[in-house]
């Protein structure tokens, strides 16, 4: 609104708001010109024809729009927070990278220099004692002794790697109230689900059935692999959620586009809006891979739980050991196109029977 229009509002209401031209009170207020009349004002051909309302209506309208417009810059002011809320947080993790980067950088460069001075005295070392246990036994008994004790002076130096923060694994703590504030509520798709798998009745656990089961052909279902959508569908916005993995020996977790009429007789794999972190359990390790594309990470001991993190518009997705409250795997600068869906696979059993299943755990009660 106008300066002009703000200073007449404000003198109709004191008691000096009075015509200086006729003397009359200021009562009226001429919408086209933004200004104040008196009556006398009013007969004037100036405001002939223009939209004229008394001081109390046009002060109320306007009141209404000032009041629409304060309403929406709050809710402005409330994104903007927000947004300024995550970045600080962003920022706060890449300083402590950057500043993990450099104090490991300077541990491995010494621990280099110790690590390649102890391989050249065991070079030197092992050439000596080759040649000394090819000479023959009068030579070779020369400064046995002192050879015996230069070895085990060498080979009692513990040469232990050097203890670094793994950026590949570093740790979340910070992160952790970022994450819970995002953590959805989140259920299983019967209808999008391969017929071998079975479900709890809360629609939180999948697992392998006994038997194939007799279901509806939706266009929407999983055919070819033993996977299922979740219920909930994402278009925006960032998005959290955590499944128990430690029942299972093979699983696969992501997002995947919302294709309902697409699934059918399609692999999965051919998608380029598919995202997942697989899982594979060998004795006590586990062997991690990405997709797209298909590449392995690394071997982890335990893995109880795995936290799947979606920031719609910034185009990441992160996967996290959530016992260990570690990073596995973060996708970045991903150009999403249209609604992403929760996935979750297991392995289709080949004839012997598999009790795996997943379950997607429930919210933190509230204190």
């Amino acid at each position: 609104m106008s300066k002009r229009c703000r200073l007449q509002l404000q003198h109709s209401t004191t008691e000096d708001s009075y015509c200086e031209t006729h003397l009359e009170p200021l009562e009226l207020f001429c919408d086209d010109d933004q200004v104040t009349l008196c009556s006398k004002c009013l007969q004037a051909q100036d405001h002939e024809h223009h939209a004229v309302y008394s001081v109390q209506v046009a002060a109320e309208k306007y009141r209404k729009l000032f009041q629409e417009i304060l309403n929406l810059l709050r809710e402005k002011v409330e994104v903007a927070k927000s947004i300024l809320a995550d970045e600080q947080e962003r920022m706060m993790m890449i300083q402590r990278l950057d500043s993990w980067g450099r104090e490991n950088m300077n541990k491995l460069k010494e621990s280099e220099a110790k690590v390649s001075e102890h391989l050249c005295s065991l070079r030197e070392l092992t050439t000596e004692l080759e040649k000394q246990c090819g000479h023959p036994a009068a030579a070779l008994l020369q400064n046995a002794r002192y050879c015996l004790e230069r070895n085990e002076s060498l080979l009692l130096q513990s040469l232990v790697p050097a203890r670094i923060t793994h950026l590949s694994l570093c740790q979340i703590k910070r992160m952790t109230k970022m994450l819970t504030v995002h953590r959805k509520h989140i259920t299983l798709d019967p209808k999008t689900a391969h017929p071998c798998l079975a479900f709890s009745e809360d629609l939180r656990t999948v697992r392998f059935g006994n038997i194939q089961q007799d279901v509806p052909g939706n266009p929407g279902r999983f055919d070819f692999s033993a996977s299922v959508l979740g219920a909930e569908s994402f278009s925006s916005g960032k998005h959290y959620w955590e499944v128990a993995v430690d029942k299972a020996t093979q699983w696969q977790l992501g997002v995947y586009r919302d294709c309902s009429a697409d699934n059918k007789d399609n692999m999965p794999e051919a998608s380029p809006d598919k995202f997942l972190l697989i899982g594979s359990m060998m004795g006590p390790d586990y062997t991690f891979w990405v997709f797209p594309p298909l590449k392995k990470i690394h071997l982890q001991k335990e893995m109880q739980k795995v936290g799947v993190f979606l920031d719609y518009e910034n185009g990441h997705i992160s996967f996290y050991n959530v016992t260990k409250r570690s990073l596995l795997y973060n996708f970045s600068r991903l150009g999403f196109q249209g609604a992403l869906r929760p996935l979750f696979s297991l392995c289709i059993p080949n004839g012997d029977i598999n009790s795996d299943s997943l379950t997607i755990c429930p919210l933190p009660v509230s204190s």
